[in-house]
């Protein structure tokens, strides 16, 4: 590689034409790759949230009850999150644009099919494990993986972006699919989903590589200090790989800590909030509507939080942000049973801005903490993290509806889970940090 090649479009300085004339350099390939990453993440967040919207329609056609239909969605989420650093794997050994390729066509295979399902299992099957591991295969690993191989500089900013893509999908097709199946029935939207998919896998096949060394760059922002992280050549199957990054992160301090931090982040968003602030809300008199109207807020905030919380963590300590958050989501957490009504007041409005914004802010923290704690392997260390997050959210979604029917209230739940928060934000001021000299490497 020849030297020019050492400074990156993020330091070039503005050079001259043949005609003298003053002009920038060429967009950076990493910015590219970052985008139709984007658009993958909004379709598979849009993908792994559609069964909530068919779960009536399915059981007025089918007369499936809502415990079999909430079974196909919860191992649909299981998956998406257990997946992650199997995929995290994958992508090391195959390669991002192939997993991501692969992982598209499970779930256009997975929705399409449905159109042709008579029984309960098929559901499980199709719409719970075939788009489940579609969409585990596109998760927050796909982010981990995909920052910390094109960027060294913005390297916060870009996975706050990519995060924020959960939120956009949701938004965008949430509504879409509910007119869709209200005007035409389910089978529709399961189509358009499928069509979706495959329609984004063009995009990845053209513009996807799965490392800057493929297309003759250094990673965006890369230094002489700082080269960004090698391509891996991992030995085994990616299964032994995931298994082995485990088994290696599991012996540091700072695996568990980050892992139980973003377990009880899980309980206290898409466990908790996600799932329970609807019917809580309504057992103050509130209406379904406007407490579901609500909920959408806050993932609108949720995409200006993540990304402005990516911008911070270029600048400011991972560990720091983290304990902010943590600790102002627990004490908000034990206030919202006082801000609950039949009617949306002032310190309701301010709960839901700031939860929107500290929804998954934490993303971006926990990403750039595993990178340096875990260097190559950080993307399937990640994983297994996320991994975490979501088995915090499944014990949070059961365990608040347990609350609930015993005490007749939610009150405790969300004592009990800003109490964790708090816990959370001390484990995060544990987090040790990795001198840099010192780094090395944990193998694959």
């Amino acid at each position: 590689m020849t030297d020019d090649l050492a400074v990156s479009a993020a330091d070039a300085e503005p050079f001259a034409d043949d005609g003298g004339r003053r002009r920038r350099p060429p967009l950076h390939r990493a910015w590219i790759v970052a985008i139709v990453g984007f658009v993958t993440l909004i379709g598979a967040a849009g993908f792994r949230s559609v069964p909530s919207v068919l779960i009536d329609p399915l059981h007025q056609e089918f007369g499936w009850s809502r415990a079999t239909i909430g079974f196909a969605v919860s191992v649909n989420l299981v998956l998406f999150g257990l997946f992650s650093p199997f995929a995290a794997a994958l992508m090391d050994r195959f390669g991002i644009r192939r997993v991501v390729v692969v992982a598209l066509t499970l779930v256009a295979l997975g929705s399409g099919l449905t159109v042709f399902m008579t029984q309960a299992w098929q559901l499980v099957l199709l719409w719970g494990v075939v788009v489940g591991v579609g969409t585990g295969s596109m998760s927050m690993a796909l982010v981990a993986t995909l920052v910390n191989r094109w960027f060294v500089a913005r390297r916060g900013l870009v996975s706050g972006v990519l995060t924020a893509a959960g939120a956009t999908g949701q938004l965008v097709f949430l509504p879409l699919i509910a007119i869709l199946a209200d005007r035409y029935g389910w089978r529709t939207p399961a189509l358009v989903v499928a069509a979706v998919a495959l329609a984004v896998v063009p995009l990845v096949i053209l513009f996807v590589r799965d490392h800057p060394h493929d297309v003759g760059l250094q990673a965006y922002g890369a230094t002489a200090e700082d080269p960004g992280l090698p391509l891996p050549h991992p030995v085994g199957s990616a299964a032994a790989q995931a298994l082995s990054s485990l088994r290696k992160a599991a012996r540091t301090r700072a695996f568990w800590l980050l892992a139980g931090g973003f377990a009880i982040c899980g309980m206290s968003t898409n466990g908790l909030v996600g799932t329970h602030f609807v019917p809580a809300a309504h057992d103050h008199g509130m209406p379904t509507t406007m407490a579901a109207s609500l909920l959408a807020l806050i993932g609108i905030f949720d995409i200006a939080g993540t990304i402005f919380s990516g911008w911070m963590t270029d600048r400011v300590d991972p560990r720091f942000l983290l304990v902010g958050y943590y600790a102002l989501r627990g004490l908000s957490l034990m206030l919202l049973p006082s801000l609950l009504g039949p009617s949306v007041q002032p310190t309701m409005w301010f709960f839901i801005i700031f939860y929107g914004l500290d929804w998954i802010a934490t993303v971006p923290p926990t990403v750039a903490l595993c990178r340096e704690w875990f260097d190559v392997s950080a993307p399937v260390v990640f994983g297994w993290v996320f991994a975490s997050h979501q088995i915090g959210a499944a014990i949070a979604a059961t365990g608040a509806g347990a609350v609930r029917d015993v005490t007749g209230t939610y009150s405790l739940a969300w004592f009990t889970a800003g109490g964790l928060c708090l816990l959370a934000a001390g484990l995060s001021w544990a987090i040790p940090r990795r001198v840099a000299a010192k780094r090395q490497a944990v193998p694959v």
